[in-house]
């Protein structure tokens, strides 16, 4: 576990650098770390502190979030399929940023998109809770996720075909793509405190889904509350995943994928996953990114897009692996 902590880490803090070097501008390496650090006048210390050190920071903050809820949700659930979007927080932060736009609000107040979009998560999470029940099983909270993500995919499906506005639906499909291009410190800002304080309540559950994985009634005989544990991990991924969403659009596939290819390493263990999975999550989106500038820099690929393309096939491949070792 050490072993592979050091890993991660170097890969983060490697990636990390290469976000902040890596652009459309061509900059030489040392002359871009001295405009970040030392900042001054002039385009270049303005590119470094105002476009890519916002967009590497997001990037590692959500690839965090997204990776650390995956294994959190699929540690709760009890099921490799689990993923952060499966509570409805993900649909229900895209209606309310598509609503931010169809309605012009967008365009009249800068913060509107994010703010609207954590107000859809808040309560979209609201509805799934009481849809599930206070001490309904997990099963509940399952079909009710369901139910909140299709009704949020539906209207905002009808919000585009309605859209008489052909620019903002353009603008709205762009948007639900996923991408953190053209972000800056005040989309950092804006997420920090939602992610922060999902992160401390999604990393306060490690011993109680390490007890979980022996049945839930031996986990209460070991003193885990059930109702407590689940109003925590859906209130920490209604944090991290809403506040991604905000600012960044929906990215998928790095939840679901991340804690399957790290699981191996950590012995199966849901706490020591969870920490592996944020790290890994990083590490993913990071390099996404990264991608993202070099493959079609003239394009505008959108993150979102290449993690799916990316994320797809890697996970048809581990549901192949599991198949043939069940045989």
């Amino acid at each position: 576990m050490t072993r592979l902590s050091l890993v991660l880490i170097v890969a983060v803090l490697a990636l990390f650098t290469g976000s902040l070097l890596i652009g459309p501008a061509g900059l030489g390496a040392g002359e871009s770390l001295r405009a970040l650090v030392l900042g001054g006048d002039g385009p270049l210390p303005m590119v470094m502190r105002e476009i890519r050190l916002p967009r590497a920071i997001l990037a590692a903050m959500i690839g965090a979030s997204l990776g650390l809820a995956g294994a959190a949700m699929q540690g709760y659930l009890r099921n490799p399929l689990a993923e952060p979007g499966l509570i409805g927080v993900s649909g229900s932060a895209a209606l309310g940023a598509v609503l931010s736009i169809q309605t012009g609000l967008a365009t009249a107040f800068v913060l509107a998109l994010p703010v609207a979009a954590l107000t859809g998560a808040l309560l979209g999470v609201g509805l799934v809770m009481s849809l599930a029940g206070r001490g309904g099983a997990s099963l509940s909270l399952i079909l009710a996720g369901i139910a909140v993500s299709a009704l949020a995919g539906a209207m905002t499906s009808l919000v585009l075909n309605l859209s008489p506005n052909p620019f903002a639906a353009n603008e709205i499909v762009f948007w639900m793509m996923g991408s953190l291009a053209d972000r800056s410190m005040t989309h950092v800002w804006i997420a920090l405190p939602f992610i922060a304080l999902g992160w401390l309540l999604l990393a306060s559950t490690g011993r109680s889904l390490a007890a979980l994985t022996l049945g839930e009634d031996a986990a209460a005989a070991m003193g885990v509350s059930l109702p407590r544990l689940r109003l925590v991990i859906v209130l920490g991924t209604a944090c991290v995943v809403g506040a991604g969403t905000a600012v960044a659009g929906a990215i998928g596939f790095v939840g679901l994928v991340v804690p399957h290819i790290l699981r191996p390493f950590v012995g199966a263990h849901p706490g020591r996953l969870l920490w592996a999975s944020a790290l890994g999550g990083a590490v993913m989106l990071l390099a996404a990114d990264i991608a993202v500038r070099m493959v079609l820099p003239a394009r505008d690929l959108k993150l979102g897009v290449l993690t799916a393309l990316v994320g797809a096939p890697l996970f048809l491949h581990l549901i192949y692996k599991l198949r043939k070792g069940a045989l």
